[in-house]
């Protein structure tokens, strides 16, 4: 298709407002970390593997999600906490296999390390669930094309980029990112949208990530002028 068509529907940017919630769940050693990871709602692992994206927007990810800050540096298991850093988020589709993965990760060090069982963290260092709550509002951006859709890509603010990137792949479950799955719906650009699902979005800025989309949607109009070159209309004798 011409990547200069127009797409089925079109795309409509949002972006989100995100609070934080104390759960009144604490754990003070391996243990009840594991239980409580295990049981806790999706929104807290979302919140204890995600918040710092949203925080520190600026910055190069991957920071160490809190499971594994806390760990290293109040329970003293640094190996623990290098595995728990080494879980490639990219890769799990759901909360839910997240957070499988994060449990099999404490529950395998702990049969080979059983002493770590009895290592305590001290009044006022125990880990505190919180829950991340967000509200989702649409901004008056939209896209029925890709060249529409690269110019509202340069005015969106972060947070629009990380909803669409980060929120929506995982914890809304689509298991594609938004800006990919209409790519490929709406406008049968397939092999754009799967560029963009390729990134890895947990190696960028959201600036640079921002940068890189917007270089890929640039060389797909490019690469359509070819394809499609616009033939002048005859002068008029």
């Amino acid at each position: 298709m011409n990547a200069l068509g127009k797409a089925k529907e079109p795309f409509i940017f949002s972006t989100q407002v995100s609070l934080t919630e104390l759960t009144g769940l604490k754990a003070t050693n391996l243990q009840q970390l594991l239980d409580l990871i295990k049981t806790v709602p999706g929104s807290v692992i979302y919140h204890h593997t995600h918040h710092f994206l949203q925080e520190h927007q600026y910055l190069l990810p991957e920071p160490p999600n809190d499971f594994s800050y806390w760990v290293t540096e109040f329970l003293g298991e640094a190996r623990l906490g290098e595995y728990l850093l080494s879980i490639d988020t990219i890769q799990y589709a759901t909360i839910r296999e997240l957070r499988d993965k994060i449990a099999r990760t404490i529950e395998d060090y702990v049969k080979d390390y059983p002493t770590s069982l009895n290592k305590f963290a001290t009044t006022g260092e125990e880990f505190r669930f919180l829950k991340s709550v967000s509200f989702i509002l649409q901004t008056p951006h939209k896209a029925s094309d890709l060249k529409e859709f690269k110019t509202a890509l340069q005015k969106v603010t972060p947070r629009s980029l990380y909803f669409h990137m980060f929120e929506a792949r995982l914890r809304i479950r689509q298991g594609i990112n938004d800006f990919s799955k209409w790519l490929e719906d709406c406008l049968s650009e397939n092999k754009l949208a799967n560029k963009i699902a390729a990134l890895d979005p947990y190696t960028y800025t959201l600036e640079n990530l921002r940068f890189t989309i917007i270089k890929l949607v640039e060389k797909r109009i490019a690469e359509s002028l070819k394809e499609h070159p616009v033939i002048p209309e005859a002068l008029p004798k």
